[in-house]
């Protein structure tokens, strides 16, 4: 039987006659037989491709079949505004079969939610940490609520699994487990991924399961990279370029799309801002006029990544490049999915470094390269977060069962630092045990316990910010530090200016009103840290091995020559490159990224001063080349480096863990040891011969092949200070489209 007449006959007749399709896509037929068998599964498919039909026609089609009781989908998603843009869509398709779909996320009002508890949807459009507030609610009869819940499907689960998310998502829907009374079965939508099996492997737990769609990576697409030297360049470049047509252009920073946003309205051009920290409503107003004009641009940073619908879009255009070739993929495939039109995108690069990241993902991406998704490792302080969440919702449970519990959801982890876990909680306060029934200790009161634990419901620490309001429209966040200035303070927010009248720290807000002045826009953000691979291609890039496509203008052949002629020996391909700087130091160019050159450095700790960058690693002088292949570590050296980490990484419920516990977490996620190996083993292939003379191999590595070694010369100031100097700047001004 065909995999569209296994589809419920009114599925069938509305797939047909109200959505006007000849046809399910592939990947939607294959869909249907695994998910009708309960199997589960990872759907894969290209932004566009399908995927929520892929899975929410069989699910529907068993639900109709099977008159599933509500609520029995869970549907999550990793932003609230993908979940709002859901909603109308699915309340068609679930229409189709007489069902119900309904959004539960912090911004939707209590009486909503109390109407949802009274008549229960049959789909719930929600998130991991609305969930994880449901388990721990008063309000909500638990057993009643996920007692028929059969199917969750996670969009973008990639966008989870790559970080704490994706193991809080998979712990709460461990304990909704608990509640449901039939087996849940487990659905996750996913662009392209390097590893789908071992995804969904993490993701699904026990049964039998199915990867649907293919891993396979098309390279059919328009990409090319311009070199622009400046912001204001760019914008004059986007002004000029595809007017008439609408143009979605990624920042990788809230500030960055602020001054890009104001650059091109004093360019005339019709322009819209989205990003984190504007209002949900700003956000929608911009979204909604995008979507619905033509000769018009949207800048956004990653938020328009996942899936919203802006309408049919013209062209991507990338102001630098962002870290992943994941990444470049999900914002290529917002574009080309008008009838007759190609995905494509458009690098725009400003300095030095970015111009090589952009050449470097191209290259991997032409290469078919797409990177695997690995949770993090170590979830020790996820533990503790879901400990204190079951005290909470089952107050005086037993001791040993949230212990068991909590192994249960971590079984990758040792079973006996569990109850370390635990216990150390207990003796600290976080958690009080009496009678072997535990519930939430003073401790944990004292450090969760703010807003009904709403702390205590995500997996990331959020930063303090100011609510900007105009009267009685709240435009948005600001960082604290944006304020505080010396003489009045002008703001950049939504594209505008807006002067500073008062703030009011005891309610976080900041009163502002329009302002001609120009504005300033100021976040607090994490640095980006580069993976091995994308590193590697900036290097081949350079010394100009392979010969992929790049899809160079004038101007990014031009800027690739100044950059390549720097290097003096780009024979010796695979050596590392080592620079004797004035100071009297060295500066090793790996080009192995942060986790590497961090796990490098661990071996020369007692060498001194070192610092650490994701392409390079600075010494003093006299390091011997065979320390850098050692493969001890000292424990002294371990214990300083992870503490000096943990200081600055802001584990979320590091307080909850005794200190080396933390440490390990911060070290695990901070050091690539696989890599490491392969860079100094010589793995790579096309090993150099030339090695420091001073070197005598030890009886441990007299049989590893020698450190190749490059000298660089001393000069060019650029190269010696970071690669976003490295080399000769930009023109600033007179740039065309061309």
């Amino acid at each position: 039987m065909e995999a569209f007449e296994r589809l419920h006959g009114a599925l069938q007749y509305h797939i047909v006659n109200s959505m006007r399709w000849a046809g399910l896509r592939s990947t939607q037929a294959e869909a249907v037989a695994p998910i009708l068998e309960g199997k589960h599964c990872l759907i894969l498919a290209p932004t566009a491709g399908g995927k929520t039909e892929a899975a929410v026609l069989p699910v529907l089609s068993c639900m109709a079949t099977e008159e599933w009781p509500g609520p029995s989908v869970l549907y999550v998603c990793p932003i609230k505004a993908l979940l709002n843009n859901l909603e109308s869509r699915l309340s068609g398709y679930a229409g189709f079969v007489g069902r119900t779909v309904q959004v539960w996320h912090g911004d939707v009002g209590q009486a909503t939610k109390a109407r949802a508890r009274r008549s229960a949807p049959d789909i719930l459009l929600t998130t991991p940490e609305s969930l994880e507030g449901m388990l721990i609610s008063t309000k909500l009869d638990r057993a009643s609520w996920f007692g028929g819940v059969r199917v969750v499907i996670v969009d973008e689960l990639h966008a989870f699994a790559g970080d704490d998310r994706g193991w809080h998502l998979r712990a709460v829907i461990k304990r909704i487990e608990a509640y449901a009374r039939q087996p849940m079965q487990r659905i996750g939508l996913s662009a392209t991924v390097g590893n789908p099996d071992e995804l969904l492997d993490w993701f699904a737990g026990a049964g039998e399961r199915q990867v649907v769609g293919s891993s396979s990576l098309s390279t059919d697409a328009d990409v090319s990279i311009d070199h622009v030297g400046s912001m204001a360049n760019a914008a004059t470049v986007i002004s000029r370029l595809h007017r008439g047509s609408k143009r979605l252009v990624f920042c990788d920073s809230r500030a960055r799309v602020e001054e890009l946003g104001v650059a091109l309205r004093r360019l005339n051009t019709r322009t819209f801002v989205s990003h984190s920290s504007l209002s949900a409503s700003e956000r929608k107003l911009a979204e909604t006029a995008f979507a619905e004009e033509q000769d018009c641009v949207i800048v956004a940073t990653s938020t328009l990544e996942l899936g919203i619908d802006v309408g049919d879009l013209d062209y991507v255009i990338q102001i630098d490049s962002p870290g992943t070739v994941s990444s470049f993929l999900q914002r290529m495939g917002r574009s080309g999915r008008r009838t007759g039109s190609r995905r494509n995108t458009l690098f725009l690069t400003t300095t030095d470094e970015a111009f090589l990241l952009a050449c470097a993902i191209t290259t991997l991406w032409r290469e078919r390269y797409v990177e695997h998704i690995k949770p993090p490792p170590l979830p020790w302080h996820m533990v503790a977060q879901q400990m204190m969440a079951l005290v909470l919702e089952y107050p005086g449970l037993a001791a040993h069962e949230v212990v068991g519990v909590a192994r249960t959801q971590f079984p990758e982890l040792d079973r006996e630092t569990v109850a370390t876990v635990f216990d150390f909680m207990a003796a600290k306060g976080v958690l009080f045990v009496s009678s072997g029934l535990a519930s939430m200790g003073p401790e944990g009161e004292k450090l969760f316990g703010r807003a009904h634990f709403l702390d205590l419901l995500s997996a990331f620490a959020s930063p303090m910010t100011l609510a900007a309001r105009h009267g009685s429209s709240e435009l948005g966040h600001v960082d604290p530090l944006a304020v505080q200035q010396h003489g009045p303070t002008v703001l950049l927010l939504g594209g505008r200016s807006w002067k500073v009248i008062s703030v009011e720290w005891s309610r976080r807000t900041v009163w502002v009103e329009p302002s001609d002045e120009k504005g300033k826009s100021r976040w607090l953000g994490t640095s980006r840290c580069l993976g091995f691979e994308v590193c590697q291609a900036m290097r081949r890039v350079l010394l100009k091995e392979g010969d992929a496509e790049l899809g160079l203008s004038k101007r990014g052949i031009r800027q690739l020559d100044e950059v390549r002629d720097l290097i003096s020996a780009p024979e010796r391909q695979g050596s590392l490159l080592l620079e004797q700087l004035p100071s009297g130091r060295q500066r090793w160019w790996t080009f192995a990224g942060g986790a590497v050159n961090r796990a490098l450095a661990l071996r020369l700790a007692e060498l001194g001063s070192i610092r650490v960058d994701d392409l390079w690693l600075e010494t003093g002088m006299g390091v011997p080349v065979m320390k850098l292949r050692q493969g001890r570590i000292e424990p002294v050296a371990v214990a300083a480096f992870g503490a000096s980490l943990a200081v600055r990484a802001q584990l979320k419920f590091a307080a909850c863990l005794p200190s080396d516990l933390v440490a390990a977490v911060v070290l695990g996620r901070s050091l690539d040891e696989a890599n490491l190996q392969r860079l100094v083993s010589g793995e790579l292939g096309g090993v150099g011969n030339g090695h420091d003379s001073r070197d005598t191999p030890d009886d441990e590595s007299h049989d590893r092949p020698p450190l190749p070694l490059t000298l660089l010369p001393r000069g060019r100031r650029e190269f010696r200070e970071s690669l976003a100097r490295l080399f000769i700047k930009g023109a600033s001004v007179g740039l065309s489209p061309a």
